[in-house]
């Protein structure tokens, strides 16, 4: 009846043996080995010795591997009944999840040896899986979110993932219905595969249709929607509302004489809460359900009501329904609870400040609404800066805690101890810096903030960062400051780890034109170059960096018609210690009108009879202030500019055969707290200058009369910028790294004289409008204003723009504001994008008799940054001149690409 007996083993929990039934073996003899039958019986264990292991049922896998696998071996002990070798060897095979059955029968038995068989049954391996029922492009995301691998072996666990996946992902697009069925069919090109078919039904896709409150008596429902950010309700418009009702109660809804009689359209709060059961207007918002979401903003509703004093609040419970068109309804309980107030507030432990002084560092009286989050905010880290931490730390106070204790709570109003613990202030041991691959130490230690022997100060770090930042030659993102403090002597380390990145950039472009020859431009920057390298070759790798110096080097050509050469040269720490920055800039740039009529081809000859020549050097000493404070630089700027015009039309009347020698002076006044060079999140900018040429003409009256009045250009130039930066919202992405920035600034720029006989200089003004690709090269005398959406325009007038690309004048006087808001996308230094939208107005005049500063040519438009390290800037702004619709003109018609490289135009 039996010839073999099977072992069957409960996970460890009950191991036994059990016989069992199977099919007459025509091979085998089919008579009962009376020892094997006593296995069944036997209550007394006894050990026998492993004499042969038989592996049976595996067509696809290595025996000798699955033996070693199992644990067994001939010659291994086993006892039975009570051992576990049994139960053990098939929970090893189990684990391998290359099985979907295993079991291990003894099959003889002789003295004290037993014989084994090992009964298995192999899985398929996936050979392919497709999606029914779905489109194309949602195919290649399931691709992905599956996390199904061709080859590996079918496990239940796998189909179950997999279908909880697709799911979920359907179930975050709004499909709540979403379900997966599996078909598996084998694959009749490869042995043991199945092939897997994924039969989805989505379903309807569910919106929310809207979302109450029932219990918010002191708090309004707007309100309590507003703080729910990713649980939102679809648009609507209609005339006649549902009746708002559930298992929590009904609603009574605003009638119209009580929205009258309580004034209610004098209060936007009031009069969106009678419209929204007829109006409703949803434009940026999704109306998806995502359950993590709404559990977030559950939360998010609670922290309101804390943040208002409720400290009591809470939300008991929450329902969702259907509505007869499929959409989702949630209504929340809520338990306000009583509002709570701040009382008495005293201080325990201080020594350094006295009760009243702190007291008026924390900004809180006895009767203010309590909000435990303004308290925390006031006393501990606070972004904001003003909390009695920040003032403690920045004196050294390293080891300085507090804790606010609540002693009393009466009524409405709880009272509370602040237990301060100053601790000994801490003087900075070792300041240690690491991940300088490139740049030398020194160039980093100059600027930072934190010397050794000096107090510890929480301010001092958050500068010595950003000063690390603003060098532009690390990562922003990945700067690491890391205080360690000694308590044993009062001291700390500080730890500063930096991540180099190239910003060292390279334009190249090459062309040829038709009659006009080559055409290209070649430019080099690099940014923390070392001079004093230069002439050992060790330190070529490719070239000698380190010693935070910049050498731009520029060559431009447009053929025959226009060439340019740029140098500069820049130390900014000139003699070492000193905040001393140097800088030495040359330029030539030659502009010809090399097109010959008779010929229709531009030659040389043209070009030497009719063109405009500029060269100059400057020579620029700039010196950090400590006052106001030591965010102020004030650089004094030398100038020498030759302007030589042959027979060049169109550009300066009357001084088509002039050579001009402009000699000037500037002091520019700047203020810069911004806290990224490349994508500023906060902080402000500001300019103030003024750039002055000797009075000629009070020395020497006759230059007024002479042929050439310019020869010697006489002007003051006055210009300011102010730019600030201001984050919106709360970080976002996995290294909170994305947040929207706004950004706002204003211009302005004025040209004056010394002598009202004399005209204004026809050097050095203004020129307003597109200043894309085809402004980026020379430098013709004029300050460069861009204005996007706009073509260049010489005329006070913002109804007149024709499309021109060079102006025939320029402007004496500017105002130029814009508004932009700006994301990032990627905050990686080796490509920053961030996209933007902006408003902008301005304007030129050419003397104050007509100056308007509120008549202004307006814009606004889309934009996009890239900032590579090779290649610095590339941009695109797309621009829609308000001023240059016409009634009967196309909106295209009015608008404008605008094209940067290199550098973001002014």
């Amino acid at each position: 009846m039996f010839r073999r007996l099977p072992v069957v083993a409960l996970l460890l929990l009950v191991i036994g043996l059990e016989a069992k039934a199977q099919q007459p073996d025509t091979t085998r003899p089919t008579a009962i080995d009376p020892e094997l039958e006593a296995l069944v019986n036997a209550k007394t264990p006894k050990e026998y010795i492993i004499a042969g292991i038989q592996v049976t049922g595996t067509k696809y896998r290595d025996q000798s591997l699955l033996l070693s696998v199992s644990g067994l071996a001939v010659g291994d002990k086993l006892v039975i009944p009570g051992g576990d070798n049994i139960s053990k060897a098939i929970l090893n095979l189990w684990k391998q999840n290359l099985f979907s059955d295993v079991q291990i029968f003894y099959t003889k038995i002789q003295d004290n040896n037993i014989w084994l068989e090992i009964q298995v049954a192999e899985r398929p391996s996936l050979s392919s899986y497709t999606f029914k029922g779905v489109r194309k492009s949602e195919q290649e995301d399931l691709d992905k979110k599956t996390g199904l691998v061709k080859g590996r072996v079918i496990t239940e666990n796998m189909k179950r993932t997999a279908v909880q996946n697709i799911e979920k992902y359907y179930v975050e697009k709004g499909f709540r219905g979403a379900r997966v069925v599996i078909d598996e069919k084998p694959d009749p090109a490869f042995a043991n595969t199945t092939q897997l078919v994924f039969n989805i039904t989505k379903g309807n896709k569910v919106r929310i249709n809207d979302v109450s409150f029932y219990g918010d008596e002191k708090v309004s429902e707007l309100k309590l929607k507003k703080q729910m950010k990713g649980t939102k309700e679809t648009s609507r418009l209609t005339l006649y509302p549902s009746v708002d009702s559930s298992s929590y109660g009904s609603k009574k809804r605003m009638s119209y004489s009580e929205y009258m009689n309580d004034w209610g359209f004098l209060s936007p709060t009031k009069t969106l809460n009678y419209l929204d059961p007829y109006f409703r207007f949803k434009l940026f918002s999704s109306a998806k359900y995502n359950e993590t979401k709404y559990q977030e903003d559950k939360e998010k509703v609670v922290e309101y009501y804390n943040s208002l004093g409720y400290r009591d609040a809470g939300i008991i419970s929450d329902t969702m329904y259907y509505t007869d068109k499929g959409n989702l309804n949630i209504d929340i309980k809520v338990d306000e609870g009583r509002r709570y107030y701040f009382g008495d507030i005293s201080w325990k432990g201080n020594t350094k400040y006295s009760d009243s002084v702190l007291t008026l560092m924390l900004g809180i009286k006895k009767g203010d609404i309590y909000n435990l989050e303004t308290l925390n905010k006031k006393l501990k880290m606070s972004q904001e800066g003003g909390d009695i931490s920040g003032y403690y730390m920045d004196d050294g106070y390293l080891f300085f805690s507090v804790e606010p204790v609540e002693t009393r709570v009466y009524n409405d109003t709880i009272d509370f101890e602040i237990r301060l613990r100053e601790g000994p202030q801490a003087t900075i041991k070792n300041v240690n810096i690491s991940g300088n691959d490139k740049t030398k130490e020194y160039v980093i230690r100059r600027e930072l903030r934190t010397v050794p022997g000096e107090k510890f100060s929480r301010s001092d770090l958050i500068r010595s960062n950003r000063e690390i930042a603003n060098l532009g030659y690390f990562n922003q993102e990945k700067i690491d400051i890391n205080p360690v403090p000694n308590p044993d002597d009062g001291t700390v380390d500080i730890n500063y780890k930096v991540e180099e990145k190239s910003n060292d950039q390279l334009e190249l472009s090459a062309g040829w034109g038709g009659g006009i020859g080559l055409t290209g431009t070649l430019g080099v920057t690099f940014n923390n170059f070392s001079i004093r390298n230069i002439f050992r070759k060790e330190t070529w790798d490719p070239l000698p960096t380190g010693d935070g110096q910049k050498l731009s080097l520029r060559v431009q050509s447009n053929g025959r018609q226009f060439r340019s050469y740029n140098f500069s040269f820049t130390e900014p720490w000139l003699g070492g210690k000193k905040r001393n920055s140097f800088t030495v800039s040359y330029y030539n740039t030659r502009f010809t009108n090399s097109y010959n009529p008779y010929t229709g081809t531009y030659d040389r000859k043209a070009g030497d009879t009719s063109y405009l020549r500029t060269q100059g050097i400057s020579l620029a000493l700039g010196k950090q202030l400590n006052w106001p404070d030591n965010y102020f630089t004030l650089v004094y700027t030398l100038s020498f500019t030759q302007y030589k015009l042959r027979n060049y039309p169109n550009l300066f009347p009357g001084l088509n055969n002039t050579t001009a020698h402009n000699v000037s002076l500037k002091l520019a006044l700047n203020r810069s707290s911004i806290d990224q060079p490349i994508f500023p999140r906060s902080g402000s900018n500001f300019l103030a200058s003024v750039q002055l040429t000797p009075p000629y003409s009070l020395f020497d009256p006759s230059r007024v009369t002479s042929a050439n009045p310019y020869e010697l250009p006489e002007f003051h130039k006055w210009r300011f910028t102010g730019e600030w930066y201001v984050p919106i919202g709360k970080p976002m992405g996995a290294d909170r790294s994305k947040q929207f920035v706004f950004k706002a600034a204003a211009k302005f720029g004025f040209m004056g004289r010394y002598n009202k006989d004399l005209d204004y200089s026809p050097f050095e003004r203004f020129q307003l409008g597109d200043a894309g690709l085809t402004n980026n090269f020379g430098l013709l005398g004029y300050d460069i204003i861009a204005h996007r959406g706009y073509p260049i325009y010489d005329n006070s007038d913002p109804t007149i723009n024709p499309d021109k690309s060079q102006a025939s004048q320029f402007f004496t006087i500017f105002n130029k504001y814009t508004m932009e808001l700006r994301y990032p996308f990627s905050t990686n230094p080796n490509s920053t994008i961030f996209g933007l939208a902006f408003f902008e107005a301005a304007n030129g005049w050419y003397n104050y008799q007509d100056y308007n500063p509120f008549r202004l040519r307006r814009s606004a438009g889309l934009g996009m940054r890239f900032f590579l390290p090779m290649f610095g800037l590339l941009g695109f702004d797309y621009g829609i001149g308000f001023d240059r619709i016409t009634p009967n003109g196309k909106l295209r018609d009015a608008a404008k690409f605008t094209f940067m490289l290199g550098f973001e135009p002014e």
